[in-house]
């Protein structure tokens, strides 16, 4: 749920992130069968990480992502691994892609990342 404080052992939090990343040269390659494995294999990473998928969007050429992560995590470090490990799921299911995409790199150098639920100081 949005806007809600989540809590560690010794710690309150609400660490919430917009966050957008493309495949290679932006082609439009999320669709269909590719669309549903990348759904599934976003949300079993995040479970792994302990990250909460708020919201999701997946486009034809990129991803959009509302996500609560904890705060002992980076969301450079959120990204990373996440855009490293689904690309080796993505060519491990679809072997076809290996040549459109040469040496394994599926998605684009960067992403856009954006804080949600800003606070404003009286």
């Amino acid at each position: 749920m949005k806007n809600e404080v989540k809590h560690t052992a010794h710690s309150s939090y609400r660490c919430e992130y917009h966050e957008v990343f493309a495949p290679k040269c932006r082609r439009k390659v999320i669709y269909k069968t590719l669309r549903e494995d990348m759904i599934e294999i976003v949300k079993k990473l995040c479970r792994e990480m302990n990250v909460k998928i708020i919201d999701a969007e997946a486009c034809p050429d990129h991803i959009h992502l509302l996500v609560s992560i904890p705060p002992y995590m980076s969301i450079a470090q959120f990204a990373g691994t996440l855009k490293s490990k689904s690309a080796l799921m993505i060519f491990d299911r679809h072997a076809n892609l290996k040549y459109k995409y040469g040496s394994r790199n599926f998605w684009r150098r960067g992403y856009f990342v954006d804080t949600v639920g800003k606070m404003k100081l009286q």
